[in-house]
Formats: structure tokens, C-alpha cells, sequence
């Protein structure tokens, strides 16, 4: 630091010199330091050198006064708040300067500053609020001066008054904009000269796209006077027409949509607007010779320097792309019509039109790939192989492949290095959208790729871009695909892997590795029908790869990919590497103990350690296994996690060739590992464990009495799901099957329930969490599973803890569940003794133990279908008051057990559920309609249609419980019953209509359910039911009641649950059906959301942030009508007598608010808007707001818009 300081100290010095010279170098050598990444100012040096720079705008000489501005751009984003804010003020003051250069050359900085500086920042918006207001009242003499000076003689006049138009639109009030466009139309209209029309037509295009949606209420009088001048003769206004109509379609998509069918039939006729060439004679010389057709094409296209149409045809095509790319609901028609006219015009003359093409087609490619990953796919029943589940505009352009690749892999070998990089580019986003699509087309591609890569004039950009278009095929190709090709395919990889390029060697490198992976693939999948033999190429790819393993003067990133490369060619071909192989493995032991490269190293070793070859590691092991010893005290938990899974793969692999003795310096780190701050290393340690304990028990046994008392804190912790807690069952069986230490099946059971058994007076006696109660289940069933002689003890001992009165209710509680667990595993049979424990347990007085107990007989049933399903339905019947118990018991049984098991009881179970569906309990209703769901499940073509007759019934609980029930059949992965469900999802969201307010909100739970877990189901139905959906967001005053409470009234809103479901579904629409929803209309009811209950607002603000991230543009149109609700959220203040809930939920409305306003502050051209210019302003001068807008700006944790904003929906 002091080093920087010193140095900027003596340019500053310099800065003074009367020589201008030493001024010139000193500010210039300035500058190239600001510029590096490296640099930091302390606050002394921070502060002279703004001054200095500030003083030197006020320099006689002008290259010294230029070169300051240059300074300022790197300078803002190294130095602190208060002196930019002093930058700022000192640049406005210097505006209001009787000097003319001075006031320039600060206007200059200023703009230079603020182009810097993000917009949320404070001092940016303290620019924007002094400079907002200050022109409006100028607007309208400044709109009278600049329209005549369209009609000036000089054109470079006119382009000027364009320019400055554009810049009035976006801050200009509503009627100013409109007395503009009419004094446009009317221009028009008269039928002035070409010239002028150009200029009226360019004027159109630049206010349209500046005042975005507000030309949309003239596009029915603006649109045909554009079309019209289509016709006349003359490219530039045809130019000018097409750029008009784009910039309609981007800002105004909706108003256009009348309009779209004429623009784009314009856009086709255009596109191929050619006259001075001939295309037919070019397709009948197909068969000359490329080069020196290419040649003759070359003399043609430049044959004449006045042919303009090239701007007409790319004009149209960028208008074409524009309708792509905001038109999303129409990609199926824009394939049958748009995407062959565009694959007709791969053969265009003029590279520049050519690479737009290019960019078109990418651009429908990408939609595509964005709608499909927008839909959850639906499984089909059948026909794996066939087009069953998949998108249609996906179907239609598999179709189109065959004629891509024809009219593409020609000009891949095309001298324009533009065209080739189209091309290339439209591929790898062609094998992005349909992967394995090209497998039949790659003998017609190779040829072009081998050219691009080999080509000595081929720039370093066309061969990284060949060789990750290469990866890219290579990736999602079957790799029989490539094996008859590798001879022509390896030598020109090779050669770029020796390229002096960095880049070029990384990407050759991450292409080597995939074409090991084709020389023998190691997939079951696909080792079968091969015979190719990989020993010829085998030296050629080595040799080279080996040198860049050894390299140790080369970019990281080569490093690792070299590193990465070897992995995969010592895992697939290691058989074949003979003596080298022990040299390769030593390099890999060097890359493990380099602080830049052991992470990949670790990674890679792991990898060869799995390999089916097995690669004998025994010269490098021992040390090895000491090196990831280490890594497991390192703080970098990735390699943590490496460390430990490359352990794991060793003991797996190689268990019996590693000593116990080389085990020590892992084993004394792993104790430390178990423990709950961090579940997943937790995870992969009790893996690791596993391991041990089968490869080398003797290891175990000295660290038992370490490890385990964190095993069981691990246990015992609410923490403990999932993939932890199935380590840690198989972590136990591992233990008592290894019979090595000396904690055996009973001291492991009492160190497991022994926390359950103490008196909660015991003075370290703390409460267990109920997690861990299902946790401890668990795992003394898996204990009991690996001991089957102890469990008829195990079985009696908790058979008798239940039954005891002596017992504590935890202990109870704890033993029910055990029973149940063991019962899974069908280790019970059908015990009358453990039936009537169960039924004694449901009389308790704890609900505690009533519902343990109706867990473990859900369990118990389970394993003993036959046993205990029958008993269940009995107590079913029998005892309406447990009814509840009941059901969460036979829940559980449809839920775990297979479809097979439950269909011969099926019909009683659908019977007796049914009896039961108009229950008064709501609770009770909620399970009936779970069970009927999930049991749908087991037959949905049997049960699927009865429950759609059920829609019938007259009793609306009856209706509430069907619906619900139909929630639970969707799934979030695919499912038999999807296919069937979309043909006759739409008849229960008729329910949407239902007369009863509680079967419209399960119907906008359902529906919100499919929106999230299944989109496609839905999507073709948005139109039908958004009109219902937004219906039930009104408030209903015949919904609202007052209740009096003794001397006070209470109101009480019965359509407030409906409304949040309401806006819960709109909510989840956003992300997952966005292109199905007229944003505009979405966004008049999140309006309405912004001033109705808390809970609504608060769900509003979250879409409200969404939007302004998913929709700009059209928040952007809504924004005046959006920021008064906001402001009225953000300054009301609650009552002083008000209780201590009342001021805690109003500072969290305020507080989403805010992320709302802080959201819609980072759209793009939100300064134009002056409500919201006023309202930031009002923030930035109130100390309380203030403070809110930078806590959420992150200022304290979670004060982002970032994941802890998301809904839970699932």
C-alpha cells in the first residue's frame, strides 16, 4: 500500500509542473494505474488525487483537460461515496461556469461519472433528482424549436433534431408525446417527398423505441402509413420502415398483435429482396468446384457499389428476429413459416446480411429451448423412441435438421470467417435445443470443423469456437457416432493442443478429453456393439497431453484441464499406457500437493480410482492417503468434500491393499467432521466411515470412542434428514457387522434411546427435538435389520416400555415409533399383542403418543400388508372419535407401499374413503382427500374417471375433498397418471366457477400445485381459467362482516383466504407459465394486490420484484399507476397506542416494499419516469427510508432480493 501510495504521490507532484508535457504523462501514467484491478487508495491519497484530477479540468491545455475526463471513469468505482459526491458537486457547479470550455469539459466528466456509477447507487440518484426537473418546463418550446428542423435542407440537421427527439420522448409529459406523433401522421399523411419521408419514418422508429409503450395507442393509424411506404422504390425508406415496425414489435408486442400477420408477410417478401442478383443460376452451379464458386460470388457481390437492398433485406430479417424474440406464444407457427424462409436465405451473397440470418434462426433456437425447459415434461405411456411427451415446435424442428445441416455444412468451409462463425454458433445452439438430434448429419459437419481448425488463416476466435462446438457435439452424441471418424478428427485437436494460445489449448484439451471417452466408452450403455480398437491413437493423444501435464510454466486453467485430460485417458485407457502409467500417477501425487492445482488433482485421482479397469495406485497410495489427510483440516470445504469422496473411492476400490497403519492420519481428522453445522460434509465423513468399517475394521476400533459420541450428537440433532441419515443407518450396520469394537448391537441401542429415558427435571436434561425421534426409529430398525436373532428381545422390550407407567412420555413415545420402523421391514408379523398396544396407545391422554401411535401402525402396515390393512380399515369404521389417527396410519400405508401390493385391497380402501369425504372436520377432509390422491395413483385409468364423476356431487364438501384429492396426483416427476390427467384437467378447474367459496380456493390450490410441479398441464388452459383466476383477486364487499366482541367490532373478510390462493397461483404463474400471460392485464390485479390486505401486499411486492427482473418493459408502462401504492406502504405510519405486532408487521410491509421500489430502480430507463424520480428523491432526503432502502440494498443480512425472498409452493 504504502508502495502504491508513494508512487501516486509522485505523479501528483508532477501533475503541478508548468510543463504541459509532465502534465500530459503524469495524468496519463495516472490513468494506466486506476485501470488496474490491483490497485487500492487509502483515504489520504484517495482524496488528493480527486482533487488534483478536478483541478485539472480547469488545465490551458486541452489534452491534459481530456485526458483528466479518461481519469475519472476508472477513479469513480476505486474511491469511497463522500468523494464522489464531492466529484459530483464540484462537476454541477462547474456547469453553471461563465467559461464555455469549462462548463463543456464538466458536462463531459459528468457524464463520464454517471455512465460508471450503478443507478441504485445514492449519489447517481442524487444527480438524476437535481437534473430530473429541471428542463420540463423548456419541453414544449424545445418540441416547437426541434420539429421544423425535420424539414431542413441539410441532412446531417435533421439526424441531429431526430437524435434530440428521442432524447425529449421518454421524459416528456403524455400530451407532448402525442402532439409529436400526430405532428408525424400528419406529415405523412400529405405524402411529402422521399426524402422527407425517410426522415418522418426515422423519426417513428427513434420515438418508438425511446417512448416504448407509449406509441401504442397510434399504431392503428401509424401502421398502415408505414406499410404503404414499403412500396415505394426506394431501399433507405424501406430500410426506415422495417426499423420502424421493429421497434413497434419490441415495445408495443401486444398493440402489435393485429398487426403481426401484415408485418411479417412484409418481413418474407423483403427478406429475399434482391434484383441485382440471381440466386437460381448460383443453385444450378452446385456441382462447380466451391472455390471457385465462392470467387465468383465474391465478384458478383461487389460488382455495385450503389445496390442498397442488402439494408433492406437485413432490416427485414433483424424485424423478423424481434418478432421472434418477443413473441413466444407463437414459435409453433413462426416454424412453419418464418424458420424456412430463414433457411432459404442461408445462401444470401452479403456476409453481413448472412450473420443476421444466422442470428435469427439462433434466436427461434433459443426460444425454443426456453419454452420447452418452461414446461414440465409429461410422461408418455408408450413409445419411448417416438415423439410422445415432446414439445411440438421441438417435433417440428427435428424435422427441419436435415435441411440445416444441408444448407450449413457447405459454407462451413467458406472463406468468410463471419459466415463460419455463424454457422458454428447456430449449431452449438442447434445441439443445445435438440441434443442427439445431429448423430445421422455428423460425417456431412466433420469436414467443416477439421477446415476451421486447420485453416492458417483461420483467426484464434473461429477455432475456439470449432472446438467447443466439437465439445458440444461430442457431449450430447452417442460415441459410435465419432469412432469412424477419429482418424481425421484427432490430428487437427492435437495440433490445437500445442497451440501457443492459451484458450485454444484449454478448449483442445476439454476436446481430447471427451474423444478419450469415444475411443472406449466405459457406460454399460454403450460398450456393447463396438469393436473399435483405441491403440493406434492412443501415443498420438498422450504424448501431447503429457507435456501439458508437465508444464508448469502454463495458464491455471490449462493446468487443470491437462490434469483432467490424463484423468480420463489413465480411467479409459490405462491398459494400454504400459511403463508410463507410474510416471503419469507420480505427476498427479505432485498436482495434490500444489496449492493451485490439488483441488482438480484430488478430483481426478478419485475418477481413476473408480475406473473398471483398476489402475494399480499401490507406488503412489500410502502417500496419497497422507496428503488427503491433510486436506481434511484445510478450510476450503470444496476440497473437503473432494478429499473425503476420493477417500471414500480408495477404501472402496482398494481396501485391502491399504495398511491400517496408513489409515491414521485420516482417521484422527474425520472425529471433527461429524458434527451438524455442516450436514453434507457430515454426510460424505459417515460414508467414509462406512468404508473403514468394512475395509479395515481394526482402523475403526481406535477411533470408536471418538467418532461415535458425535455420531450420536448427529443423531440426536433436528438437523438430521435425508442423505446424512442414510449414511449414518448404513454407518451402524456397518459397525455391528464388523464386530471390532466394543460397541456391539446392545450398548449401540442404549446409547441411541438413552436421552428418551430421562426425567425432564434432570438438570442437563435438555428437550428432544421430534426429528430425532424418527431418526433414533431408524436406526435401531436398521440395527435390528443386520441382527435378526435380537429382535424378537428388541420387539418385547418395547412392547413392555409402552405398556409401562413408570416409562417417561418421551420413552413411549420413542418405543412406538421403534415398533414401527422394525414393523416396516416385516420383522413382526402379525402380533395380536402389538395390535392391542397400538389400540391402548390411541386412548392415551398425550397427543404426543397417539400420534406416534398412528405412525407406527401406518409402518406396521406397511411390511404387513395383509396382517394389519384389514384391522386398519375395521378401527376405521368402527371408531369415528380416532378417525383422524386412522387416516394418517392408512395414509402412510398408500404412500410407501407398491402399487402391486395395493391393488387387490383397493376398491375397499377408494370405498371406505369415500364415506368419509364430507366429513364436517376440515382436517379429516384434508386426509381423505390425500389418500384418494395418492391411491389414484395405483390405477389412475380406473380411478381417475371416478373421481371427475365425483365433480357431480351436490354436497360441496364432497367437491372440495375431489378436488383436493387431484392436487395429490400430481407429482413432481413424470408420472403415468400425467397423460391422463391433461385431457381432463380442465374439467376440475371448471370448478373455479363453483357456487362455494371453499371450492373455488382448493380449486386455486390445485391449480396452483400443477403451475408449479407440472406447468404443462395447465398451459393450454391459461386462457380459459385467467379470466376466473383474476376474478377471485377482487375484494367482495358481500364477503365482509362485522362481528361484535363485547364493546368492540370487529371486521372479518371471508374472501381473504380465496384472494391469497389467488395471488399464490399468479405468483407461481410468473415462472413457470410467464409466456402464457398478458403481462399487462397480470399486471393491472398485482395493482390492485399493492393497496389490499397484509399478507396480499406482501405477496405483490414479492411479483412486483419479479416482474421488474422478468418484464421490464412492461412494468416500465405501468410504473406511474405502481409507485403510489408503494409510496403509501413506505410512509404510513402506524397508530402511537398500537400493540408491538401491529408496528412489527407494518416495518415488514415497508421493508418489502422497498425491495420492491430497490427492484424497480435497477430497470433499465426507470429515471425517465418523473414519479418515480420524485419518489426516490423523497427516499433519499427521509432519514427513516433512507435507512430501509440501504439495509435492503444489503446492508444486513437477507436484505437482498435474493433466494430467501422465494416461496415455498410445493
Amino acid at each position: 500500500m504504502s508502495n502504491v501510495s508513494y508512487h501516486i504521490s509522485n505523479l501528483l507532484e508532477k501533475m503541478t509542473s508548468t510543463d504541459k508535457d509532465f502534465r500530459f504523462m503524469a495524468t496519463n501514467d495516472l490513468m494506466l494505474e486506476l485501470q488496474k484491478d490491483s490497485i487500492k487508495l487509502d483515504e489520504d491519497s484517495e482524496r488528493k488525487v480527486v482533487s488534483m484530477l478536478l483541478k485539472l479540468l480547469e488545465d490551458k491545455n486541452g489534452e491534459v483537460q481530456n485526458l483528466a475526463v479518461k481519469c475519472l471513469a476508472p477513479l469513480v468505482v476505486k474511491v469511497k461515496e463522500p468523494q464522489v459526491e464531492m466529484m459530483v458537486d464540484m462537476l454541477c457547479s462547474n456547469m453553471m461556469s461563465d467559461k464555455e470550455q469549462l462548463r463543456d469539459i464538466s458536462s463531459m466528466g459528468l457524464k463520464t461519472v454517471i455512465g460508471e456509477l450503478p443507478l441504485s447507487s445514492p449519489v447517481c440518484l442524487c444527480v438524476l433528482f437535481r437534473l430530473s426537473g429541471a428542463l420540463v418546463s423548456f419541453h414544449s418550446s424545445l418540441l416547437s424549436s426541434l420539429l421544423p428542423q425535420l424539414t431542413s435542407p441539410r441532412m446531417a440537421v435533421r439526424k441531429r433534431s431526430i437524435l434530440a427527439l428521442g432524447h425529449l420522448v421518454p421524459c416528456s409529459s403524455p400530451a407532448l408525446f402525442s402532439q409529436l406523433t400526430e405532428h408525424l401522421m400528419a406529415e405523412l399523411s400529405k405524402g411529402p417527398s422521399t426524402s422527407m419521408s425517410r426522415t418522418y419514418v426515422q423519426c417513428l422508429a427513434t420515438i418508438s423505441r425511446q417512448g416504448g409503450h407509449r406509441v401504442g395507442e397510434h399504431l392503428e393509424k401509424l401502421i398502415p402509413m408505414v406499410v404503404k411506404f414499403t412500396s415505394v422504390e426506394d431501399d433507405e425508406l424501406r430500410e426506415y420502415c422495417f426499423q420502424a415496425f421493429e421497434a413497434f414489435i419490441r415495445r408495443c408486442p401486444k398493440e402489435m398483435s393485429p398487426h403481426i400477420t401484415t408485418v411479417t408477410q412484409l418481413c418474407l417478401k423483403f427478406m429475399t429482396f434482391d434484383p441485382n442478383y440471381n440466386y437460381d443460376d448460383d443453385e444450378e452451379e452446385d456441382s462447380m468446384d466451391l472455390e471457385d464458386r465462392l470467387d465468383e460470388e465474391s465478384d458478383d457481390e461487389y460488382s455495385d457499389d450503389d445496390d442498397m437492398s442488402w439494408k433492406v433485406r437485413r432490416s427485414s430479417i433483424k424485424c423478423l428476429e424481434a418478432l421472434i424474440h418477443t413473441r413466444r406464444d407463437m414459435l409453433l407457427s413462426f416454424y412453419s413459416s418464418i424458420s424456412p424462409a430463414l433457411l432459404a436465405r442461408f445462401k444470401e451473397r452479403e456476409e453481413n446480411v448472412r450473420a443476421d440470418v444466422f442470428a435469427a434462426f439462433s434466436t427461434l433456437l433459443r426460444q425454443t429451448r426456453v419454452g420447452t425447459s418452461h414446461h414440465g415434461l409429461i410422461s408418455a405411456p408408450s413409445d419411448h423412441h417416438g415423439n410422445q411427451g415432446e414439445e411440438p415446435t421441438v417435433v417440428m424442428l427435428k424435422k427441419q435438421v436435415p435441411v440445416i445441416v444441408k444448407a450449413l455444412h457447405r459454407q462451413l468451409k467458406e472463406k468468410s470467417v463471419k459466415s463460419r462463425l455463424g454457422c458454428l454458433c447456430l449449431l452449438t445452439e442447434l445441439t443445445h435445443t435438440v441434443p442427439g438430434a445431429l448423430e445421422e448429419h455428423i460425417p456431412a459437419l466433420i469436414p467443416g470443423i477439421i477446415f476451421s481448425l486447420t485453416d492458417k488463416s483461420s483467426s484464434s476466435t473461429i477455432r475456439i469456437d470449432a472446438l467447443s462446438f466439437l465439445h458440444v457435439l461430442l457431449l450430447s452424441h452417442p460415441p459410435q457416432a465419432f469412432q469412424p471418424h477419429m482418424q481425421v478428427l484427432l490430428p487437427p485437436v492435437v495440433a490445437c493442443m500445442e497451440d501457443s494460445f492459451y484458450k485454444i489449448t484449454s478448449e483442445a484439451l476439454l476436446v481430447t478429453q471427451q474423444l478419450v471417452r469415444v475411443m472406449r466408452p466405459l457406460e454399460p450403455t454403450t460398450t456393447t456393439g463396438g469393436g473399435f480398437d483405441p491403440k493406434p491413437f492412443v501415443k498420438q493423444v498422450f504424448s501431447p497431453t503429457l507435456k501439458r501435464l508437465k508444464a508448469t510454466d502454463i495458464d491455471q486453467e490449462v493446468k487443470e484441464r491437462a490434469i483432467s485430460c490424463m484423468g480420463h485417458m489413465v480411467c479409459h485407457l490405462g491398459d494400454h499406457l504400459g511403463a508410463e502409467l507410474q510416471g503419469v500417477l507420480t505427476v498427479f501425487l505432485d498436482r495434490m500437493k500444489n496449492e493451485i492445482t490439488r483441488l482438480t488433482a484430488v478430483q481426478t485421482v478419485a475418477m481413476v480410482t473408480a475406473s473398471p479397469l483398476k489402475i494399480d495406485l499401490s507406488s503412489i497410495l500410502p502417500e496419497v492417503l497422507s496428503v488427503l489427510g491433510s486436506f481434511l483440516r484445510k478450510n476450503q470445504r470444496t476440497l473437503k468434500l473432494s478429499s473425503l469422496a476420493c477417500l471414500s473411492a480408495l477404501l472402496s476400490h482398494y481396501g485391502s491393499c491399504i495398511k491400517p497403519a496408513a489409515l491414521e492420519a485420516v482417521l484422527t481428522e474425520l472425529p471433527a467432521l461429524v458434527d451438524e453445522t455442516d450436514m453434507h460434509v457430515s454426510q460424505v465423513s459417515m460414508t467414509l466411515l462406512t468404508c473403514v468399517a468394512k475395509a479395515s475394521p481394526s482402523s475403526l476400533a481406535k477411533i470408536s470412542s471418538s467418532v461415535l459420541p458425535g455420531v450420536f450428537r448427529l443423531i440426536h440433532s433436528p438437523l438430521l434428514q435425508g442423505g446424512a441419515l442414510v449414511a449414518i443407518l448404513d454407518f451402524l450396520q456397518a459397525l455391528v457387522l464388523s464386530k471390532s469394537t466394543n460397541c456391539g448391537y446392545s450398548q449401540l441401542l442404549k446409547c441411541l434411546t438413552e436421552p428418551f429415558h430421562r426425567p425432564l427435571s434432570a438438570p442437563d436434561c435438555a428437550a428432544v427435538h421430534r426429528q430425532s425421534y424418527q431418526s433414533v426409529a431408524r436406526c435401531v430398525a436398521a440395527l435390528s435389520s443386520v441382527c435378526p436373532k435380537e429382535t424378537p428381545s428388541t420387539v418385547s422390550s418395547l412392547i413392555q416400555e409402552v405398556k409401562s407407567p413408570a416409562s417417561p412420555e418421551s420413552a413411549r413415545v420413542l418405543a412406538l415409533l421403534c415398533l414401527g420402523e422394525v414393523g416396516r421391514s416385516g420383522s413382526l408379523g402379525a402380533s395380536k399383542e402389538v395390535q392391542g398396544v397400538i389400540l391402548e396407545a390411541f386412548t392415551s391422554t398425550s397427543e404426543e403418543v397417539k400420534t406416534a401411535a398412528s405412525c407406527a401402525l401406518g409402518s406396521m402396515a406397511v411390511g404387513g400388508l395383509n396382517d394389519y390393512l384389514p384391522f386398519l380399515l375395521k378401527e376405521i369404521s368402527a371408531q369415528p372419535r380416532r378417525q383422524y389417527l386412522l387416516l394418517h396410519s392408512l395414509k402412510e400405508v398408500i404412500s410407501a407401499c407398491p402399487s402391486s401390493s395395493l391393488s387387490p385391497h383397493m376398491e375397499s380402501i377408494w370405498a371406505l374413503l369415500f364415506q368419509n369425504c364430507q366429513c364436517q372436520e376440515e382436517g379429516t377432509r384434508n386426509l381423505v382427500a390425500e389418500c384418494l390422491g395418492k391411491l389414484t395413483l395405483v390405477n389412475p385409468a380406473q380411478l381417475l374417471p371416478r373421481l371427475q364423476q365425483q365433480l357431480k356431487a351436490s354436497s360441496p364438501l364432497a367437491r372440495s375433498t375431489v378436488v383436493t384429492a387431484v392436487k395429490f396426483t400430481i407429482v413432481d416427476h413424470p408420472a403415468p397418471v400425467d397423460a391422463l390427467l391433461k385431457d381432463c384437467i380442465g374439467d376440475f378447474l371448471i370448478t373455479l366457477q363453483d357456487e362455494d367459496i371453499n371450492v373455488r380456493r382448493v380449486a386455486l390450490v390445485m391449480f396452483n400445485s400443477a403451475a408449479h410441479n407440472k406447468p404443462v398441464l395447465i398451459h393450454g388452459l391459461l386462457g380459459r381459467v385467467l379470466p376466473h383466476l383474476y376474478r377471485e383477486t377482487q375484494i367482495r364487499k358481500d364477503l365482509i362482516r362485522e362481528v361484535e366482541m363485547g364493546p368492540f367490532k370487529h371486521t372479518v373478510d371471508d374472501g381473504l383466504d380465496v384472494r391469497k390462493a389467488a395471488f399464490e397461483c399468479m405468483y407461481t404463474l410468473l415462472d413457470s407459465c410467464l409466456d402464457g400471460l398478458d403481462v399487462l392485464q397480470f399486471l393491472d390485479h398485482v395493482e390492485e394486490g399493492l393497496k389490499d390486505h397484509y399478507d396480499i401486499r406482501m405477496l405483490t411486492f414479492l411479483m412486483l420484484a419479479r416482474l421488474a427482473s422478468l418484464c421490464p418493459a412492461a412494468v416500465l408502462q405501468r410504473l406511474e399507476r405502481l409507485v403510489e401504492p408503494l409510496r403509501a406502504t413506505c410512509t404510513t405510519k402506524v397508530k402511537a397506542g398500537s400493540v408491538k405486532q401491529e408496528f412489527e408487521k407494518q416495518e415488514e410491509l415497508r421493508r418489502s416494499a422497498m425491495r420492491a421500489v430497490a427492484a424497480l430502480l435497477a430497470v433499465p430507463e426507470v429515471e425517465r419516469s418523473p414519479s418515480m424520480a420524485d419518489f426516490a428523491n423523497q427516499i433519499r432526503t427521509n432519514a427513516d427510508m433512507a435507512s430501509i432502502y440501504q439495509s435492503v440494498q444489503g446492508g444486513e443480512p437477507g436484505g437482498g432480493l435474493g433466494p430467501a425472498e422465494s416461496m415455498d409452493l410445493s
